[in-house]
């Protein structure tokens, strides 16, 4: 048994032996009535967690498809510990609740299986759960955030040799680099003007590689490039998916956000901020935001330039 199948072990019996525990103090279900003969409920209750814990596993593992690792990221962990509570905390209630029905309703009739039963067996499980999930996540938050760092460092890397790979670049005279005709870039050319259109007669022209950013503002998208050594911002009636789609030919234009397109080759550094990853665009020193939901589009692009 590895070590990392032991700590998860130590993990659920953990969780499992807590809810028994606030289940014993606060004695819900009649409880009460059955005197000493709850331990028994208790252990039995603790049983059924663990199971519900193993099959929980499983599904996340052969169904959901998002097997047990600490090599994908703190984004990763973080969403597969959610999909374990949303799956776990139904499971583990609909086994006390049925559990209620066949054992302790010989007592207790307000044990009887019921919609009003299992919605408050869900809310003792889900309670519980929820102060669980606080107390590993304070538990492991060093964990977390040394993960965390690891993860900047290795994206700081990738984006390193992304920047090395441009290293037969000429310079202009606004301190750019453009590539030179012997250079092995992905289109094998000097690079065009690139024209962007929204849905009026406003339009943006540059050079691609002088695209610093473009920003969702309401119904208008401000388009960042340079232009003679200064910031242009240009503004244009459209919707980021539409920049997208007329960028998604480029491979190093890619989105970081539900409102920011980044150039990766005008990146100068990846940081990590009050828990959230930020790229740091050159020339305009601007922060731009790394949602969670597209961190994991970000680290492939960076991987496959």
């Amino acid at each position: 048994m590895t070590q990392g199948q032991k700590e998860i072990i130590n993990i659920r019996t953990i969780s499992c032996a807590f809810t028994v525990l606030a289940l014993a103090i606060f004695k819900p279900f009649g409880f009460e009535v059955w005197q000493w003969e709850h331990c028994a409920h208790l252990l039995a209750i603790f049983a059924m967690g663990l199971v519900s814990c193993i099959v929980t596993e499983g599904i996340l593992k052969y169904l959901v498809r998002m097997p047990r690792s600490t090599e994908q990221g703190v984004n990763y962990i973080i969403r597969r510990n959610l999909w374990f509570q949303c799956i776990n905390t139904p499971l583990v209630a609909l086994m006390i609740c049925l559990y209620r029905h066949f054992v302790l309703s010989k007592l207790t009739e307000e044990n009887l299986i019921s919609v009003s039963n299992y919605l408050e067996t869900l809310f003792i499980i889900a309670f519980c759960s929820f102060a669980i999930g606080l107390y590993w996540r304070f538990k492991f938050r060093s964990r977390y955030l040394a993960a965390e760092l690891e993860e900047t460092r290795m994206m700081n890397e990738q984006l390193q040799r992304l920047q090395q790979s441009s290293s037969d670049l000429s310079p202009t005279p606004d301190g750019l680099q453009l590539p030179t005709p012997n250079s092995q870039l992905h289109n094998h050319s000097l690079p065009s003007a690139v024209t962007l259109t929204g849905t009026t007669n406003e339009t943006s022209t540059f050079l691609l590689p002088h695209l610093l950013y473009i920003e969702a503002v309401g119904n208008y998208v401000k388009v960042y490039h340079l232009q003679e050594g200064q910031i242009h911002a240009d503004t244009l009636r459209a919707t980021s998916k539409q920049m997208e789609k007329e960028l998604e030919t480029y491979p190093t234009i890619v989105r970081c956000h539900r409102a920011f397109l980044v150039n990766l080759r005008q990146v100068e550094q990846i940081v990590s901020k009050a828990g959230t990853m930020q790229l740091l665009i050159r020339h305009c020193h601007t922060y731009i935001p790394v949602s969670r939901s597209h961190l994991t589009y970000v680290k492939d692009s960076l991987k496959t330039l």
